[in-house]
């Protein structure tokens, strides 16, 4: 058991994090959560049809490590593709003559690479099997964790953003500007998220980024909701008055001494929004509104397994366990990290 005079003893943040180690289905879910971030962030070197590191031409090349330097957000304008590699016509496997080496990911095959190999199930040269053109299933799965990893955390970090904006503007004025803010987020909050998030989708275009920016603009309210509470509760305390008589500003007031305060159940509703972010990206995608073929995202390959159901039924597992189990990790992450920020719960059970 732990000692209260020591616990009382920590910051706010190391007593959060001290619960929440304690708690097993916390620490699953967080376990998981990181598995897939690592997963998304590696995907290049877990799968595809570029090397890891070989000799090319008499030196030693990176493209697999290139094209993941390339991923990450804005390197693309600073470090070139690797050439010849990432040609469309460049065939690596026969360039490389008997004297070079390489060494290639774990599954050797890109998500878009097709093969004579179609519908093919399970075995040691294609893990999860392969699609309808003979594409690896498990290279696709790889790189669609990507996708939903883009959707949860960009997404809610746009919801975010709105939602504390909003909600603290609305608990700091107080008034009719906090009455006005509320009578938006209710008319807002009427509308069911997914049918909300379809309707808007149809007039645009189905691509990647505007289903982050649409699922980030309409799902702020219930982040805005308590923020807008954290808000209420804080201006009414002591040190707020202090900022004031110092002098201190309302912009410095809101974002400097009352938003770090606020925090704390904003996190837990941004870890529950990263699951519904990813269920929706999910569902968007099966409809044919989300990524489109042939790049691959959970919901378009189980949209494909659905149509191939009779002849290739291998094909639905993956999809289905991996958005399960993704969802599944979010929501132990977030209901633990909730019980660790409210004392009066008891992390243990």
């Amino acid at each position: 058991m732990n000692n209260p005079a020591s616990t009382a003893s920590l910051g706010f943040r190391a007593r959060v994090w001290q619960r929440f180690r304690a708690s097993r289905r916390g620490m699953t879910g967080l376990s998981a959560v990181l598995l897939l971030l690592l997963i998304a962030l590696c995907a290049p070197l877990l799968a595809g049809r570029q090397p890891i590191v070989c000799r090319y031409e008499g030196a030693l090349r990176f493209p697999a490590i290139v094209e993941l330097i390339r991923s990450l957000p804005f390197a693309s304008l600073l470090v070139a593709a690797p050439k010849p590699f990432s040609l469309p016509g460049f065939d690596t496997r026969a360039a490389l003559s008997n004297d070079d080496f390489a060494i290639w990911p774990i599954i050797p095959y890109g998500p878009l690479e097709t093969s004579d190999d179609g519908l093919r199930g399970p075995s040691t040269k294609h893990w999860l099997g392969t699609d309808d053109i003979g594409r690896d299933l498990a290279a696709r799965m790889i790189h669609g964790a990507v996708v939903s990893v883009k959707v949860g955390f960009v997404a809610m970090g746009i919801a975010a953003l709105i939602g504390v904006v909003v909600g603290g503007v609305a608990g700091y004025c107080g008034g009719w500007i906090d009455a006005t803010i509320s009578r938006l987020i209710e008319v807002v909050t009427c509308f069911p998220d997914f049918f909300l998030i379809l309707s808007v989708m149809v007039w645009l275009e189905p691509d990647i980024i505007n289903v982050m920016v649409v699922i980030g603009l309409t799902r702020w309210t219930a982040i805005a909701r308590f923020t807008r509470a954290e808000f209420l509760r804080l201006k009414t305390l002591d040190y707020v008055a202090a900022a004031r008589a110092s002098g201190a500003g309302a912009g410095r007031i809101m974002f400097r001494h009352l938003l770090p305060n606020a925090l704390a159940p904003v996190l837990v509703t941004v870890t529950f929004g990263i699951a519904q972010a990813v269920l929706i990206e999910a569902g968007l995608s099966w409809l044919g509104f989300g990524v489109q073929p042939p790049n691959p995202s959970w919901g378009n390959l189980l949209q494909t397994a659905f149509a191939r159901l009779d002849d290739a039924p291998f094909m639905v597992y993956p999809p289905c366990i991996a958005i399960f189990v993704t969802v599944l990790a979010y929501n132990l992450a977030g209901d633990a990290l909730r019980d660790a920020i409210d004392p009066k719960m008891n992390v243990n059970r």
